[in-house]
């Protein structure tokens, strides 16, 4: 039995004209595909450094990108990914 899916509700699709390079990663700037003409701008950031080959790398794949935006749907409430265990009782002290 397959567990029940949590219902996102699309936000944007964004077809990603320009990247650039910012301190810790890259500002994205694009316009909604379809009948959405918006301009949208997304900073990605990264805690740790980037040597100039992967910045190079990852900004020309980025470049070539599409991005879809969705949300978790209203009144949908999160999950934990694992089982929680129930509490365990206290034991009692040893003699």
């Amino acid at each position: 039995m397959e567990p029940p899916r949590t219902v996102f509700q699309l936000l944007a699709e964004i077809e990603i004209d320009a990247v650039a390079p910012s301190n810790q990663g890259f500002t994205l700037t694009g316009q909604g595909a379809g009948t959405d003409r918006s301009e949208y701008r997304l900073d990605v950031h990264f805690e740790l450094p980037l040597d100039n080959r992967t910045r190079t790398v990852l900004g020309e794949l980025l470049s070539q990108s599409e991005l879809t935006i969705s949300r978790r749907a209203a009144g949908m409430q999160l999950r934990p990914l694992r089982p929680q265990r129930a509490p365990r009782a206290p034991r009692a002290p040893r003699p």
